[in-house]
């Protein structure tokens, strides 16, 4: 890719347990293999997954970057990053959870700038926690993914996001309403409309729910690259937001 800007998405949720982790390593995995450069971005600092999801040992991470950006020590972007495969990388949350209090929002913006002129798509995977971090992260973001379970409390939260972004004037989100996380209660698509203000935009259906996902974890596997799950309802529903994604 030459110096255009990369694809910068967020992933995040209302709360936690939504499932976007899982979200979040499917659309890399898929976006790999259409042979984009993709990096993961793991902001979701304090509990962030992604690396031990993909059994990738971490020397630096994004405390690291930002502390070596601030002192002058910053070289290169790939003393900081591990490689998953051939198109995937990922820049993991801190290490130590003590540190994270110590990452100036202002540089999260350095990054992802930088990162933008790097990779085809980054894929930023956070928390529900709105601080100055993760407003930084949706201000630069070209789309926001809302991932939502079929929860009363997960929906009231939706719906005062969307309450946000309209007094904003932003439009530059979307909903995904993710079957696949085993639920008790279940809301018609009509109630889910009522309680939240607005249709949602995609639907992750129940097909997509793995059993036996923690062997995936243990393996430091991506479900969507299994040659099983290639044309499996939910993978093809994440083609499909990747695809509509990158033609905006």
């Amino acid at each position: 890719m030459a110096l255009n800007k990369g694809k910068i998405i967020t992933i995040t949720s209302v709360k936690g347990g939504t499932g976007k982790s899982t979200i979040t390593l499917n659309m890399a995995g898929i976006l790999s293999s259409m042979k984009l450069k993709t990096i993961i971005v793991d902001l979701d600092l304090y509990s962030g997954v992604i690396a031990a999801s993909l059994n990738l040992d971490t020397n630096n991470d994004i405390y690291t970057l930002v502390d070596d950006v601030m002192n002058n020590r910053f070289d290169q972007m790939t003393d900081y990053t591990k490689s998953y495969d051939d198109y995937i990388d990922v820049l993991s949350s801190p290490i130590d959870p003590r540190s994270v209090g110590k990452i100036g929002a202002k540089y999260i913006d350095i990054i992802l700038t930088r990162l933008a002129l790097k990779y085809d798509v980054i894929l930023i995977d956070t928390n529900h926690i709105i601080d100055q971090v993760n407003l930084v992260s949706l201000d630069l973001s070209d789309e926001v993914l809302y991932v939502v379970t079929n929860d009363l409390m997960d929906l009231k939260n939706m719906k005062t996001m969307t309450s946000i972004y309209k007094d904003m004037d932003k439009t530059n989100y979307k909903i995904i309403l993710n079957n696949a996380r085993l639920n008790n209660t279940a809301y018609s698509l009509y109630d889910i409309k009522n309680v939240i203000g607005r249709d949602v935009d995609y639907i992750i259906p129940k097909q997509f729910y793995n059993k036996n996902i923690e062997k995936y974890v243990y393996n430091g596997k991506i479900m969507a690259q299994d040659k099983s799950f290639a044309n499996n309802k939910g993978t093809l529903v994440l083609k499909t937001i990747i695809n509509d994604l990158l033609k905006e």
